[in-house]
């Protein structure tokens, strides 16, 4: 099992790491040929802000999924920050200001509703539709989507990307699914993946499957409503950049990426690399919401992984069609306060970003 998403940032270097086994996450990427879909949890909640709803029948939340295994103990020995810590942290803010000068939580769109199937929920084949016009076909795909169980009131993700996930606890099966449609009555999508005994699983989807352009799963890297109404993230978040790294050049945990730099301009950051928010920093003094300081706090503990590309600086939080297929309210507006998503984030301090060298963690 992984130990990625769960697993704490160094207090001090050298340092010994308390790792908890999870199911790892991250998102966006069709197919590891063609483009990559843009991407898209703690502090207490304000009072008279209302509760995200408890998990009904039929959702699901990424810490139910990843956090299951024993905790094991992973040395890794942290020397240094990552050597060119200051020329990302330099990039990252270039990238943050030339994209509409925020950090986005993407809700509705780009980011993945998950589902919980029951065991016995009808399975159905979710049909290839290869939209990016590949010229061979995809018999590995085809097969791990031949039976399915798509519950009934199930929805994909606004926008192109139109990302669903689906888990069924009985069987320990993980499906991803990248331009997601319902035509005529029959599923079908353009990329994604099966991921069979999840918990057993390394975390990361076999190359070239899953949805995001790193292969890793969106369940693990997303915030959930029930982790910002719980006051605590217990894992990594998955953050997209604008611009990365050429896609010859990536860290672990990312089995592949779609970062694109002709030029070879200098501290591009490759996808996969791990970051944090500097620890020494009072997360309690900063002029941030509520829902934002629950999301420095866990950067801090547990930090980004650089898991996809988008069209602007973002993370995902679980889409709210999680509930509302279900009848239940979006979660979100209260526990942002009110606050679009895109000012979230507002009052983080991005220059106080410390990055880790490449493969950091890797067994």
């Amino acid at each position: 099992m992984a130990v990625l998403f769960t697993s704490t940032w160094p207090a001090a270097r050298p340092v010994s790491a308390i790792c908890a086994c999870a199911v790892v996450l991250v998102a966006c990427g069709g197919g590891g040929t063609g483009p990559a879909p843009a991407a898209t949890t703690s502090a207490q909640v304000v009072s008279g802000s209302a509760p995200a709803p408890a998990v009904a029948t039929g959702a699901t939340t990424s810490a139910e999924v990843v956090s299951v295994s024993a905790a094991t103990v992973a040395s890794v020995p942290i020397l240094t920050d990552s050597p060119n810590s200051a020329g990302f942290v330099a990039d990252f803010l270039r990238q943050k200001q030339a994209y509409y000068g925020t950090v986005n939580i993407n809700t509705w769109s780009y980011a993945s509703p998950v589902y919980l199937a029951e065991a016995d929920t009808p399975t159905t084949k979710v049909t290839y539709s290869n939209c990016q016009k590949k010229t061979y076909a995809e018999p590995g795909l085809e097969a791990q989507w031949a039976n399915v169980p798509v519950p009934a009131f199930a929805q994909p993700a606004n926008g192109t990307d139109a990302e669903m996930t689906i888990y069924q606890p009985s069987t320990d099966t993980l499906w991803e699914f990248w331009v997601t449609r319902l035509v005529s009555g029959q599923w079908q999508a353009c990329w994604g993946g099966r991921l069979s005994n999840a918990h057993a699983s390394d975390g990361t989807w076999p190359f070239p499957y899953g949805t995001t352009a790193t292969g890793l799963p969106f369940i693990g890297g997303q915030i959930t409503a029930e982790e910002l109404s719980r006051g605590e993230i217990r894992h990594a978040i998955g953050i997209s950049l604008v611009e990365a790294e050429t896609s010859a050049i990536f860290s672990w945990p990312a089995r592949r990426s779609d970062g694109y730099n002709p030029q070879a301009l200098p501290n591009r950051i490759p996808e996969g690399l791990r970051f944090r928010l500097d620890p020494s920093i009072n997360v309690d003094a900063l002029p941030m919401s509520t829902a934002g300081k629950i999301i420095a706090k866990a950067a801090q503990k547990y930090g980004f992984v650089v898991w996809d590309k988008a069209g602007a600086l973002s993370i995902r939080a679980q889409n709210p069609k999680s509930y509302t297929a279900l009848g239940k309210p979006d979660p979100y507006p209260a526990l942002f306060g009110g606050q679009p998503t895109y000012a979230v984030l507002n009052g983080f301090p991005w220059d106080r970003l410390q990055f880790l060298p490449m493969n950091y963690g890797k067994p």
